[in-house]
């Protein structure tokens, strides 16, 4: 989708940043950025964070989330949702399909996001006042500063030898920011290739009761 909103406004001063965030290290995300390189339907930037340093900047804790940056690098939309939806909690796990309806409504709140996206490229649209925006930026509690440097500890502990510590600092890192999906998510990988998004990953999501797992824009 990101493909074909930047060639159609890519003539009005307007980039695509897409970050892939993999402590498993370069060569397990460069793939999937090659093979769109190379089937020619990718041509705005791809980066690959092995370090999460995108994370620590902005405050992120999921994916995809988005970032607004005007022409003089001024944010004017804080990290958000970008078009993803949590109709996904309603899929039957055994056949991984959601309903027609589900489907649809997840669809439409996609279109509705690339559809503020270019009015913003192309009117201003929808962009925060410099207060409102940094009103708006997440803030970065000891605890969560304390939760991002366990992170890259343990990452860094894992890569060398030292799993079960390694493990521990992940652990840590999760109870002292339990709303970062993406810290979790890397450390599961970690631990073992597809554990992200398995029985562990949904009981996660179960827990979370009322809250959401994606929480909409507010555009």
């Amino acid at each position: 989708m990101w493909q074909t909103l930047y060639d159609e406004l890519k003539d009005k001063n307007f980039m695509v940043v897409a970050v892939a965030e993999e402590s498993r290290g370069a060569a397990h995300a460069r793939p999937w950025i090659e093979q769109a390189q190379a089937s020619g339907k990718s041509s705005y930037w791809q980066l690959i964070d092995t370090e999460h340093r995108l994370e620590d900047l902005y405050n992120l804790v999921n994916v995809p989330q988005a970032i607004w940056i005007d022409e003089q690098g001024r944010i004017v939309r804080p990290p958000e949702t970008a078009g993803s939806t949590d109709h996904f909690r309603r899929m039957d796990l055994k056949t991984r399909t959601m309903t027609p309806e589900d489907q649809a409504e997840r669809l439409a709140a996609r279109q509705a996001y690339l559809d503020a996206v270019r009015g913003w490229v192309t009117t201003g649209k929808h962009a925060l006042p410099a207060d409102a925006a940094r009103a708006a930026l997440p803030k970065v509690t000891p605890e969560i500063a304390e939760a991002r440097a366990r992170f890259r500890l343990g990452v860094w502990l894992r890569a060398n030898g030292r799993a079960a510590e390694g493990d521990g600092q992940l652990a840590t890192a999760s109870r002292l920011h339990p709303q970062s999906w993406s810290m979790w998510r890397q450390a599961a990988d970690l631990d073992e290739v597809g554990k992200a998004s398995g029985p562990d990953f949904w009981k996660r999501v179960q827990a979370l009761g009322d809250q959401p797992y994606y929480s909409p824009p507010k555009l």
